[in-house]
């Protein structure tokens, strides 16, 4: 047998014996031993079979690493091998800047399925969506590739491009996509002021996710002063990423309380996530927003959140990744991806393949405001009663023929001024939605809050 088939057999059966260690394990591992020698054996066959009969040449370490590769990914679509230059590739990417597409993938009935552009990137730039699938890269049927092979395929050199062939659900034939390859830095936390509201959008969890957010909040926090009235988390199209990112990101809304937890095989290595206590936002009205480009780490915010009642969640079902994946270092071959645990919110709901489903469902969509073509109203009409009020502190009420004109003058006013400021969010239904949902549970508070004025003294009071 050659060397790489006594490597994988040497580590097999290494773990094997690990495992028949145990006492509990031992009856269970003698009785198994000699079938597992049997098969291994069998690819020890088929290994040196591949290598003197196959109709070309073949490197050993690609016939290993795409038997590693295959053992893995028949698993579940996230456990794959890495090579030492895609683990390379890995630690680039987790740090915020790496080369490629700028997208989300993952395996879904042979094809590479999208989970999410990341804002900004070349795919997002060429209108790739969520939901997309990938049927062809330059021409090659992805049909029969792994995860590892399609991704590789899509990466390489900045400035050159890559055509893919798009599947769309809704669309009648294949969308073609020309996008040219880019160097991917990932500005994972931006903000604005919208009005009275803080708008917060993570794009991803790397490294300083966390760290960025919180600044970005005392950034906006500043800038609105005493007229805050909440925030806005937008979640939406974000892929994941570190999950002590997503920790850290919860705990800063969160005063007390589970965050996460993550269960294992083995029930020793399982672990809860609390928060410590603090709100950044001091308990402001919040509103976090998913869709279904939401996924892992952005789904363990929106479910913390939701199921503290910190967070009204808007928007459509997430994406529903709620698998745990462990990077293993191979020292001298790469590292395996492996998922070893479930994700579960506070309230115990795991999140595979179910997604996290919002408080109020809201799809995006376009609205038009119509204006009405007459103004017309009480204060039109001819011999009309003027209010008293008006009387009382001296002010007037323009003349009919007159209002007309204010009227006309302060909406263009009105319209100049608020044009720009309403330009983004006026054009994401979604966030619109958020906002006045904001304003509304504001308003109420305020008014929840307010001391009641005493009521005026009736002769029955008096006795």
């Amino acid at each position: 047998m050659r060397h790489a088939t006594r490597f994988v057999v040497a580590l097999l059966l290494s773990t094997s014996l690990a495992h028949a260690a145990a006492p509990a394990a031992a009856a269970a591992a003698k009785a198994n031993s000699s079938s597992t020698y049997e098969l291994l054996n069998l690819f020890g066959e088929v290994f040196d079979r591949v290598r003197s009969d196959y109709v070309e040449p073949t490197a050993d370490d690609k016939l290993i690493e795409s038997a590693l590769n295959g053992m893995l990914t028949s698993l579940d679509p996230h456990s794959s091998y890495m090579n030492e230059k895609s683990f390379g590739d890995m630690k680039i990417q987790t740090k915020g800047e790496f080369g490629g597409l700028g997208i989300e993938v993952t395996m879904e009935n042979g094809l590479v399925k999208v989970v999410s552009p990341i804002d900004d990137t070349p795919a997002a730039k060429a209108g790739v969506k969520p939901g997309d699938f990938v049927s062809e890269i330059d021409g090659v049927a992805v049909m029969g590739l792994t995860l590892q092979d399609a991704v590789d395929k899509m990466r390489g050199p900045v400035g050159t491009t890559v055509k893919l062939t798009i599947l769309r659900e809704g669309a009648k034939e294949p969308l073609p996509l020309t996008i040219k390859r880019d160097l991917i830095k990932i500005q994972s936390v931006r903000s604005r002021s919208e009005d009275d509201v803080i708008y917060l959008r993570i794009t991803s969890f790397s490294e300083a996710t966390a760290d960025n957010m919180k600044a970005a909040f005392d950034k906006e926090k500043k800038n609105i002063g005493a007229k805050l009235k909440g925030v806005v988390l937008d979640l939406r199209n974000n892929p994941g990423g570190l999950l002590d990112q997503a920790v850290e990101v919860s705990d800063a809304f969160l005063d007390h309380g589970e965050i996460v937890s993550t269960r294992s095989r083995k029930p020793e290595d399982s672990r809860r996530y609390s928060a410590k206590k603090g709100d950044i936002a001091n308990g402001l009205p919040m509103v976090v927003l998913i869709n279904e480009g939401s996924a892992s780490a952005s789904e363990i915010v929106a479910g913390a959140l939701k199921d503290h009642k910190r967070s009204v969640v808007l928007g459509i079902k997430s994406f529903g990744k709620g698998s745990v994946q462990t990077v293993i270092p191979i020292e001298d071959h790469g590292a395996i991806r492996l998922t070893t645990a479930r994700y579960y919110t506070p309230s115990g709901v795991s999140i595979q393949a179910k997604g996290i489903a919002p408080d109020i469902v809201v799809e995006q969509a376009k609205v038009e405001t119509i204006k009405p073509s007459v103004n017309f109203s009480e204060q039109n009409l001819p011999g009309h009663l003027n209010n008293d009020q008006s009387k009382e502190d001296g002010s007037t009420l323009p003349a009919a023929n007159d209002n007309k004109k204010d009227s006309k003058k302060d909406a263009g006013k009105d319209d100049k001024k608020d044009s720009k400021k309403d330009k983004d969010a006026g054009a994401d239904y979604q966030l619109s939605r958020a906002l006045d949902l904001i304003r509304a549970v504001s308003i109420y508070q305020n008014n929840g809050d307010a001391t009641p004025a005493p009521a005026a003294a009736t002769p029955a009071a008096k006795k």
